[in-house]
């Protein structure tokens, strides 16, 4: 089923998602690789602040490349999200609601999303062109050095995504194995 969301995302948008709808981001979402996740969980260690409020908010696993004259940015296609399992479940816990990535996530994360009502995006990967075409704006607002995994904030408008583990448990990878299984 197609959705209409807006990000930040609500307890009752998150709780409304299901495995396999096809879901159109509209708002804010924020940006974070591998670096700026090892940076945000030491100065959670540390007790910290860190540099964005997680509470609903939305990480897209993805570091763009150059934006093109005219554009707010460059091909922003998703990276794989088992690389930041580590520290998913804490940020979770935090109050992050939606990440959007590509590929499994660990079981650990799996039951910090059901224990938040949060949720599991994948966005196609290889589509990153024509993912950065729903990309109104980007700032960076953290960890400038880090160049391309620095944290931006990213407007979106009608960002396409599918839900792969929503806040029930249900796993869109493990659900369609079972279903193509029985044919």
């Amino acid at each position: 089923m197609d959705k209409h969301v807006f990000v930040p995302l609500s307890n009752e948008s998150a709780a409304s998602l299901r495995a396999g709808d096809y879901v159109y981001l509209t708002g804010t979402i924020y940006t974070a690789r591998d670096a700026a996740h090892k940076r945000l969980y030491e100065a959670l260690e540390k007790k910290e602040p860190i540099p964005l409020d997680l509470k609903n908010n939305v990480i897209y696993y993805m570091g763009p490349s150059p934006a093109r004259t005219g554009r707010p940015i460059g091909s922003a296609g998703p990276t794989t999200a088992s690389r930041m399992d580590k520290y998913a479940p804490t940020f979770l816990d935090l109050g992050l609601k939606g990440m959007i990535g590509k590929g499994r996530r660990n079981n650990a994360v799996k039951e910090a999303i059901v224990r938040n009502g949060a949720v599991y995006f994948a966005a196609v990967g290889g589509a990153g062109a024509l993912l950065s075409r729903a990309i109104i704006s980007s700032e960076v607002i953290a960890y400038d050095d880090l160049g391309t995994e620095a944290i931006r904030k990213l407007e979106v408008k009608n960002f396409p995504v599918i839900v792969v583990m929503d806040a029930q448990g249900s796993d869109l990878y493990d659900d369609a194995v079972k279903q193509y299984c029985k044919q």
